[in-house]
């Protein structure tokens, strides 16, 4: 690597302008995002800079600089995603707001402009991943069941094409600060490009798997081969042909790439800290005419997403484990795990993720189907250990289509790096604790984020007394409904990426704004009581399950020094909604201001 590693620091610390946040809600919809902070990464371009069509002016033109310097508007939006679109929409089309929004990147998409590594999917399947917006999902079909990254790209030109969004974006324009003035009740938001811009309504639409995580392993900066963190991946893709890949994680990422760099690389050597607890996607192509005729249904489909635990036209079993018999039992499990997706996991026995017995019985089925399409006893025992490491669904698991396969492959083999850790990266590879040396030409860093509240923190947010907000979270995290903070009035959050909680939670921060409006509220603020309620109800709630005895992202556990806190509401859909609607009489747990 031709950069060394303080210069690395201080670009990351630089290009962390725009970062983002998730806290309360169902985490199993979370799915991957990530931000244009600066990669670990030997491509020569440090900024990305994805073909396609982008601009960043308010015009739907060529590419230019005309964009403002100043900007005055009703609502400014953060992040050009799933979310940051909804609102825009919501807000400027239906209510008839001036909105503007500031995205880090050059198009729309979020998370579908900044990945592009081998694989990349979603692992929500079609329907549940769109938008619910008729005049979009009339005029749309997909090519399969779970989409790749390519053509999310394509959905979100539609969307453009349709909704004419990028008429109101700023691209390129990474937030680096942002402040209240109580006086006048406006917020000032400054970019790293020198843009300014004033708003009465803040929102951070900027999802929440955000500030990239680099393994700290000595000699990292020393590797002379390409090495690309999988959100910072090169647009024209990396040919591994005939050469020795490492991957460093079995995340989805790590999932998603290897399974891809297996089909062609000389080697392939996967290091995993943890076994991913990985089902069955049972991919599948679509035909426009099915489409059609199932967008009959769409409208009720739509509604019946957000009445599920999770968003996903399926739930639990109104039945525990031990209900039924072990044949019983066993049917139930084959049948879920043919229909493939999620259902092993949010279609199941309602108490999987709270009785440990039950949980159990779920991880052996898992085991058993696993261990069954590995050849090698060794790679078995890492890949599918017969002892849990972790509960079942208690790390989100990804899907896969034939990662287990491509171990019986001579060329392509699993280091359990739990037990036998990389102690140092050298020019040509990486040492593990046996000394031994794995020559490797290419490295994938799946390393994942600092979720939910790392990216936030680095964005440069002062509270009304100018106060960081990563002062006010460095011994935890403490927010109203996910959503507001005490000390940042008229500030909300639209914070995952998933169209269902994007639509939830943008739902929330549209009739709030309106309501605002109709009673003449000049700003509303969390309460720091509000605030410590949350914090206790979420806490709660998460102690009943199974998830606290986890070291996930869930938990804030990923992240050397973070505090372990559960940082996604564990309630389900119905009862978040509730709290939403619930706060929006007489604005419960907030402070309010008049004109």
């Amino acid at each position: 690597m031709a950069t060394d590693s303080s210069t690395l620091n201080r670009l990351e610390a630089r290009m962390d302008g725009l970062e983002h946040i998730i806290y309360a809600i169902a985490a199993q919809l979370g799915v991957q995002t990530s931000s244009p902070s600066s990669p670990l990464s030997t491509s020569k371009v440090l900024r990305k800079d994805h073909g396609g069509k982008h601009q960043t002016s308010f015009t739907n033109g060529a590419a230019t600089n005309s964009a403002p310097k100043e900007i005055e508007t009703d609502v400014l939006i953060v992040g050009a995603g799933f979310g940051g679109v909804y609102l825009l929409h919501r807000l400027r089309d239906e209510l008839g707001f001036n909105v503007k929004v500031l995205e880090a990147g050059k198009d729309l998409g979020g998370i579908w402009h900044w990945n592009c590594y081998p694989g990349a999917r979603v692992d929500s399947p079609i329907p549940v991943y769109e938008y619910s917006f008729p005049e979009i999902w009339k005029t749309w079909t997909w090519s399969c069941k779970y989409p790749g990254w390519a053509e999310l790209r394509k959905y979100f030109d539609h969307v453009n094409e349709r909704l004419q969004i990028k008429k109101d974006v700023v691209f390129d324009a990474a937030v680096v600060s942002s402040d209240f003035d109580k006086q006048t009740q406006v917020w000032t938001v400054k970019t790293e490009d020198g843009k300014t811009a004033k708003c009465r309504y803040l929102i951070l639409a900027t999802g929440f798997a955000a500030k990239r995580h680099f393994p700290d392993w000595k000699g990292l900066d020393t590797f002379q081969g390409e090495m690309h963190h999988s959100s910072f991946w090169p647009e024209g893709g990396v040919d591994v042909s005939g050469k020795k890949v490492a991957v460093i994680g079995t995340g989805s990422t790590g999932i998603q790439i290897a399974q891809e760099c297996a089909k062609n690389a000389k080697e392939l050597t996967v290091f995993q800290r943890t076994p991913n607890l990985c089902l069955p996607m049972q991919q599948a192509s679509l035909t426009s005419k099915e489409q059609q005729e199932r967008k009959e249904d769409y409208a009720q489909f739509f509604r019946d997403r957000l009445t599920t635990f999770a968003g996903f036209p399926f739930d639990f079993i109104q039945r525990e484990t031990k209900d039924d018999t072990p044949e019983e039992r066993e049917k139930v499990f084959e049948q879920l795990w043919e229909e493939g997706g999620f259902k092993l996991w949010l279609a199941t026995y309602k108490d999987m993720l709270f009785d440990k017995e039950a949980n159990r019985h779920h991880y052996d089925f898992w085991a058993k189907k696993v261990r069954a399409r590995i050849n090698d006893p060794v790679k078995k025992d890492i890949l599918a250990p017969l002892e849990p490491q972790h509960p079942f669904g208690t790390k989100r698991p990804s899907l896969e289509q034939d990662f287990y396969e491509m171990f019986n492959k001579p060329n392509i083999n699993v280091v359990d790096i739990k037990k036998n850790p990389v102690v140092q990266v050298r020019p040509n590879g990486i040492v593990t604790a046996d000394r031994k040396l794995h020559e490797v030409d290419v490295i994938a860093l799946a390393t994942g984020f600092d979720s939910v509240t790392g990216g936030m923190k680095n964005m440069g947010l002062r509270d009304v007394n100018g106060i960081p907000l990563s002062e006010k979270w460095k011994m935890g995290t403490w927010s109203h409904l996910g959503m507001a903070c005490n000390g940042y009035p008229n500030m909300s959050t639209a914070f995952s990426n998933g169209p269902t909680c994007v639509e939830v939670q943008g739902n929330w921060i549209v009739d709030a704004i309106k309501k605002m409006g109709d009673e003449k509220v000049g700003s509303i603020e969390a309460t720091k009581q509000a605030e410590e309620n949350w914090h206790a109800k979420v806490q709660e709630l998460s102690d009943k399950t199974l998830f606290p005895g986890t070291d996930s992202w869930y938990m804030g556990a990923n992240i050397p020094g973070k505090p372990r806190e559960q940082l996604n509401y564990a309630g389900g859909f119905p009862l978040y909604q509730k709290e939403l609607t619930d706060s929006l009489d007489r604005f419960k747990g907030f402070l309010v201001d008049g004109v």
